[in-house]
């Protein structure tokens, strides 16, 4: 289910006035490979992509870059703004991008305000985990081919939803090189890599339209399985994460804990002190 739809289903009539009110007030255009944030700076607000394609990357000091994560339309890109003081990652427009960039003191009243949204954000941040570890399966163990084809599943099935038609459409916004930089290869083996999947499972890509006539081909080549993106998974997990958020009244405060007599075998008998 995209980030979107979650919120619509969660949130009430009255938090999601709030919630698109303060993503239209804070929306801001940047251009194509333009940093939101670069690494080692310090996160100053919340992104929300409203419009194209954000990218997480992290680059070595000769120039080569990882993307770790692309964001769509709708998707919260992270938490940093109330995780770190410092970004260890940098998040850029992969072309033209519109984004909500809420500060942290409107984010925080947003929150008081609408109390489901932390629940949600928890969500979202753990589905972009399963994500995570999904891609670090890729770049371990899948082969070149099943690498793409298993990035151009996952990118499907984000636009189209759960069950896609086995013969469809959607956005496609990335380059041969970044496709390169999100699969560990060069873009040399993508080119080839595509023509194969373009022969075998009747991948197109062009006019930055991803358009596939075999999706099941496809995904049974790359070992794709949806599970990790828990669709129709959100209700019941804002349910199970919501009690990370109450206050634990009956806690006893740090330092203050009653410490527990020492336990000794039978067999050793306690010395006297």
């Amino acid at each position: 289910m995209p980030f979107r739809e979650i919120l619509d289903s969660l949130l009430t009539p009255r938090e999601r006035i709030a919630w698109e009110a303060c993503l239209a007030r804070n929306a801001r255009d940047h251009g194509k490979g333009a940093d939101l944030i670069r690494e080692g700076e310090r996160p100053r607000a919340l992104h929300v992509v409203l419009d194209g394609w954000a990218q997480k990357y992290k680059q070595l000091p000769d120039g080569r870059r990882q993307i770790l994560a692309l964001y769509l339309p709708g998707q919260l890109c992270d938490l940093d703004l109330f995780t770190v003081s410092r970004s260890d990652h940098s998040l850029a427009a992969v072309r033209r991008l519109c984004v909500a960039e809420i500060g942290r003191a409107e984010a925080c009243d947003l929150l008081h305000r609408c109390p489901s949204l932390s629940q949600i954000f928890c969500w979202s941040e753990l589905v972009a985990g399963a994500i995570q570890r999904e891609w670090m399966i890729s770049i371990g163990q899948r082969n070149a081919q099943e690498r793409v084809a298993h990035l151009l599943c996952e990118l499907y099935v984000r636009q189209r939803g759960k069950a896609p038609p086995n013969a469809g459409a959607c956005d496609f916004l990335l380059t041969q090189w970044q496709i390169a930089e999100a699969t560990g290869l060069t873009q040399v083996h993508v080119n080839r890599t595509i023509q194969e999947l373009r022969r075998c499972c009747g991948v197109e890509i062009r006019q930055l339209r991803l358009e596939l006539s075999d999706f099941e081909g496809l995904a049974a080549l790359a070992s794709f399985n949806a599970n990790y993106l828990h669709f129709n998974e959100a209700p019941s997990a804002v349910e199970r994460v919501a009690p990370l958020f109450e206050p634990v009244e009956t806690m006893a405060p740090l330092g203050r804990l009653p410490l527990a007599a020492p336990i000794l075998p039978a067999s050793v008998p306690a010395r006297r002190m």
